[in-house]
């Protein structure tokens, strides 16, 4: 009894230890570090608000955090957007974008104040293709169904939401998500991009191995030839609110490595 008693116990303290690890505050950033700027960009079906996991992470290190919303009308309207609001940086920026926000991101991150980006289970076309000759050669999930709507526009199946795009968040926040999904102008897949910031800028990518409206075979493919410094977590295509931390700590590395890519080239 003694012993079971003494195990118990052990677990108990393990546990705990563990838990307080986990909870650790992520550190601030350091002073020196001129990288102080983040604006996130959400993809189709979503809004800005799914971000508030990594917003709050980040502006607790220290980071000055923006957050586009796009219109979702076409890819001219989502990158005006993203301007608009790098225009109001005071420096050095990350720019991450979350599945189609990657088309958004790789066209408007040729803005100067631009030094990084950061792609979370996001598309990265290059200049001259569209969002649509990304898929071309792969195969997407049987739980990422489109649903057209008369005026051109596209919303998630409802049926297949939860599974296609958000099958680790709780039923509550799945059916939250899925109720207030913003449709996007299907067209904006057929806008071919007159920029590719990734061949100029440096890039992180996030994949989420559980993402569902992606084969992962083109993730990766995708992230390779950007030359992304890769981070895999087990996540659905909502990892942008799912794993917060993950995207954070991925955001936080790409603003150091920035920073360390700017130092050496004053040198």
């Amino acid at each position: 009894m003694a012993n079971t008693i003494r195990t118990t116990a052990a677990l108990a303290i393990a546990a705990s230890l563990m838990s307080n690890v986990q909870a650790a505050p992520s550190q601030p950033i350091p002073d020196a570090q001129t990288v102080r700027n983040v604006v996130l960009v959400h993809g189709a079906f979503a809004d800005g608000s799914g971000w508030r996991g990594v917003y709050d992470d980040l502006t607790a290190r220290g980071y000055r955090v923006s957050i586009v919303q796009n219109p979702l009308t076409s890819l001219a309207d989502d990158v005006a957007a993203t301007v608009r609001v790098l225009d109001r940086q005071d420096g050095p920026t990350i720019l991450v974008g979350h599945s189609w926000g990657g088309t958004v991101i790789t066209e408007a991150g040729v803005h100067s104040n631009v030094a990084g980006l950061v792609y979370v289970s996001a598309l990265s076309p290059d200049a001259g293709e569209t969002t649509a000759q990304q898929y071309e050669g792969f195969t997407t999930p049987p739980e990422f169904v489109i649903d057209a709507h008369g005026d051109g526009f596209g919303f998630l199946n409802l049926e297949l939401f939860k599974a296609g795009f958000a099958a680790d968040a709780s039923d509550a926040d799945a059916a939250f998500l899925r109720d207030s999904q913003v449709p996007i102008a299907l067209s904006a897949f057929e806008s071919r991009l007159e920029n590719a910031a990734w061949r100029t800028k440096p890039s992180w990518a996030v994949i989420a191995t559980e993402d569902k409206a992606f084969d992962q075979r083109m993730l990766r493919t995708m992230a390779k030839r950007i030359g992304a410094d890769v981070t895999e977590v087990e996540a659905s295509h909502a990892v942008f609110m799912t794993q917060p931390k993950i995207v954070a700590d991925t955001i936080d590395k790409a603003a150091q490595g920035a920073t360390a890519t700017a130092t050496a080239a004053v040198r």
